[in-house]
């Protein structure tokens, strides 16, 4: 019957696919961007995020870096709360992602101070051994250009005076990238809702135990020698944090809370890597004497040729 009323028949499949993509594309975008779907501490870029945001588009950063934490029980444990479409609102286009050849990026704002980060641009194996991130020097060259950046926030509708404006003469694409991933998560409180907690009082199992130790010394290698140094006088002038010396007059609960916690200025949180691990990194430390570190080193050799 249809078939011989060809126009009658074409009005209604355009009709319909019409109310079909009102139902399933304008909508949930009109949802999104409401007002009730907002997250009133999620604010807009300034202009130096923005610059960096672009940067981070134009480099690609995005085909191998997701953006965001999908309601599955890995991802939440280890990033926090799932992704909520509040936290995107200012993201044109998005950069949610669909692959992670590295390590999903929605929440890494604030992990890392931005020292790490600049060493992590510049030499990445440095920072993360298993890293097959290439270098990314040549963004330190690159000067932001204040006047395009001012166009961007005035086509977006971003708040910024002049005086943002005038701060970014002298910014080198990193400082504005860095800026851009420093911002990622940091305003929403997923961090201290997926600390851990410590339940009852402190009590190091491992007390001269050197099983313990020996595997303490490979998580400090995997977890913090890209930061912290051993030796007062060490030949890498680019640690991000301070050599880790005389341990051993620190008091291992207050070292275990450090670790576990993080500084709220610059480390972060290494509760993930398990109570019995940061004890066994504890143990490390205390028992570690300046001028181990070559038989150390010797040892995780000869192991690796093994």
């Amino acid at each position: 019957m249809w078939e011989k009323k060809p126009i009658l028949l074409l009005v209604l499949a355009t009709l319909a696919i019409m109310v079909g993509t009102v139902i399933t594309m304008v909508l949930p975008f009109k949802w999104i961007n409401g007002e009730g779907d907002r997250i009133a501490s999620v604010k807009p870029y300034n202009a130096l995020q923005l610059a960096g945001r672009d940067v981070y588009i134009r480099e690609g950063c995005n085909n191998c870096h997701s953006q965001v934490v999908r309601p599955l029980v890995a991802d939440v444990l280890r990033y926090g709360d799932y992704s909520k479409s509040g936290e995107f609102v200012y993201d044109q286009p998005h950069l949610w992602g669909s692959r992670r050849m590295g390590p999903d990026l929605a929440r890494v704002g604030g992990k890392y101070p931005d020292a790490w980060h600049v060493q992590h641009m510049k030499q990445p194996k440095v920072m993360i051994p298993q890293s097959n991130m290439p270098a990314y020097t040549a963004l330190v060259g690159n000067a932001i250009d204040p006047a395009y950046t001012e166009k961007k926030m005035k086509v977006l509708g971003f708040p910024y005076n002049q005086a943002e404006i005038q701060a970014l003469a002298g910014k080198t694409e990193l400082d504005a990238l860095i800026a851009y991933l420093q911002k990622l998560g940091s305003d929403i409180p997923w961090r201290q809702q997926a600390k851990a907690v410590v339940v009852g009082d402190l009590v190091n199992p491992f007390v001269n135990d050197a099983a313990a130790i020996a595997e303490g010394a490979k998580l400090f290698d995997s977890n913090c020698d890209s930061c912290h140094d051993l030796k007062m006088e060490s030949d890498d002038t680019d640690d991000v944090g301070p050599p880790l010396t005389n341990m051993k007059d620190f008091d291992e609960n207050d070292l275990f809370t450090l670790i576990h916690d993080g500084t709220g200025a610059g480390m972060p949180s290494f509760a993930s890597i398990g109570v019995t691990g940061i004890w066994k990194i504890v143990n490390f430390l205390k028992n570690h004497k300046e001028g181990d570190d070559e038989g150390h080193k010797k040892g995780d050799d000869e192991g690796h040729e093994k």
